[in-house]
């Protein structure tokens, strides 16, 4: 995700922005076998791989945040309270 987070620095060159990046790699990191199956129509499908795109795109847009080393260790510290 940092990856493509840092391909979304260079949008000016590439036009590549995080929705664009999020479209195109939505599908693969947000797999779904009910898509892939035959009981998903054209426009089921189609809205279902829209909530991905917007899914992956957020994260894109708060790779730092998310994946951070100081969220980590708050959500494993807060994780063990509940134990």
């Amino acid at each position: 995700m940092r990856h493509l987070a840092r391909l979304a620095d260079y949008c000016s060159i590439t036009n590549m922005h995080t929705k664009n990046l999020a479209i195109v790699w939505a599908p693969n990191l947000l797999r779904s076998k009910q898509i892939e199956s035959a009981c998903f129509s054209g426009t089921a499908a189609f809205m279902e791989v829209r909530i991905q795109s917007v899914v992956v795109e957020f994260i894109l847009n708060h790779v730092d945040v998310l994946f951070s080393s100081k969220l980590s260790s708050v959500i494993r510290d807060g994780a063990g309270r509940w134990r």
